[in-house]
């Protein structure tokens, strides 16, 4: 049964790892992680500076730095389909070996080339909406965020496809400079693919009403962000991310495909929400991710350490939990996982691949039951444990996260004196 479940397992990993969208999803994402973590902090130091409850009661000169800590939101969380376009676009040129940096242009253009680009809104004592050219919310912040990577992809599949014709390639003498050269060979491929794009999204938009970025919005983005952020889908993946991690494969680079356009537009929805004076209502989150699914690393591997160090009676296990332990503390689990090891170890199988998903459940439980507030701040990963708690969530983060680590502390110890009893039978 082992070995059907990791044979299953390992294809799964390899197709995922050679598939050449979601890789490039992966990686762009994975890039622009530090932006969305700048952003949120962003959020949270405007909320600090400004309202009845921050520090300009006391300093108001604090109030007129808002406007800079709304900036660094917009620019990073707010605008996030622009770049995540580009960057897809940009990987996946990478992979498909065309030019990176004019085919991450031609997926970002691609995308806006589909969207409105006028903005309608309703000015006092005119009757009549005002229409202005512009790029509305929708467009360039979590709302157009799938589109934009569906967009991208295909804007530079189509791109490869064109670039291979040489009937429409415009070749120049050798005495014209690489660069200029290079750029009039691609200038019709670069003109059909935004003209094919402009042409499809007003022809979409003239027979059904609505513009393209807004119904694929509707019938792919919203079922997948409301399906990610129930019980069942968060304990979905952090199953998927364990099972992969059994097997020595980094799991949480397999799901972040998935996971990483789910949490960031999570993110930026909840923080436009607060900003508007609403409720956040996304569950799952980076910050959440970080804090509570994998807090001191996946499969929750400090309350293993803790166990090894009161009830482990084998030396070599002590040895790895020493020189573990601080890492465990940050959230760094390789030393253990690897060193002890846990993968594809049976004996502490079912505690590593099920404790993150135990995890999860204490973390959405106490969001439902509104002790936890949905999450508005991605804290940086590698920070300490109850540190990461306290950032995103505050106090009630921090009590959370104890909890999780008594529950599954008290799981991992049967399974720490069974091995106790392995090493008695190994020495006999």
């Amino acid at each position: 049964m082992k070995d059907k479940l990791q044979n299953v397992l390992l294809s799964i990993s390899s197709k995922v790892e050679t598939n050449k969208y979601l890789g490039s999803i992966k990686e762009a994402f994975t890039m622009f992680v530090p932006f969305i973590i700048v952003g949120s902090f962003g959020s949270m130091l405007n909320i600090l500076v400004s309202g009845a409850n921050g520090l300009a009661q006391w300093v108001p000169w604090l109030s007129n730095l808002s406007p800079a800590f709304t900036a660094i939101n917009f620019v990073t969380i707010s605008c996030m389909s622009l770049p995540i376009a580009f960057l897809i676009g940009y990987k996946l040129a990478e992979k498909e070996n065309l030019p990176q940096l004019e085919s991450g242009l031609i997926g970002l253009l691609s995308y806006l080339a589909v969207c409105p680009n006028t903005i309608s809104t309703v000015v006092e004592g005119l009757k009549d909406p005002v229409v202005v050219n512009g790029l509305g919310a929708g467009v360039i912040g979590a709302q157009g965020l799938f589109v934009s990577m569906i967009m991208s992809m295909v804007a530079v599949k189509f791109f490869g496809l064109l670039t291979n014709i040489d009937a429409i390639k415009i070749k120049m003498p050798d005495s014209v400079p690489t660069g200029i050269a290079r750029s009039f060979n691609i200038l019709i491929p670069i003109f059909i693919i935004i003209t094919a794009f402009s042409v499809g999204g007003c022809l979409f938009n003239t027979f059904t009403g609505n513009y393209l970025n807004v119904w694929i919005y509707n019938i792919i983005q919203l079922p997948l962000q409301a399906l990610a952020n129930t019980t069942g889908g968060i304990l979905v993946l952090a199953l998927a991310n364990q099972l992969f991690w059994f097997l020595g494969i980094h799991g949480g680079m397999v799901i972040e495909g998935v996971r990483g356009p789910l949490s960031a537009a999570g993110l930026a929805e909840n923080i436009s929400a607060v900003q508007a004076g609403g409720v956040a209502t996304n569950i799952l989150t980076r910050g959440f991710w970080t804090s509570f699914v994998v807090v001191g690393g996946g499969g929750i591997t400090l309350s293993l350490l803790i166990a090894i160090f009161i009830f482990s009676k084998r030396e070599d296990h002590k040895s790895i939990a020493k020189f573990s332990l601080i890492p465990g503390i940050c959230g760094i689990n390789e030393p253990v996982v690897f060193g002890l090891p846990l993968v594809l170890n049976p004996i502490f199988a079912i505690p590593f691949i099920l404790n993150s998903v135990i995890a999860a459940f204490i973390a959405v439980v106490a969001t439902n039951i509104g002790f936890l507030t949905c999450g508005v701040l991605d804290c940086p990963p590698g920070l300490p444990v109850f540190v990461t708690g306290f950032i995103s969530y505050g106090i009630h983060g921090i009590i959370v996260q104890a909890i999780i680590l008594i529950v599954t502390f008290i799981i991992w110890v049967p399974f720490v004196l069974m091995s106790n009893k392995q090493a008695k039978l190994e020495q006999k």
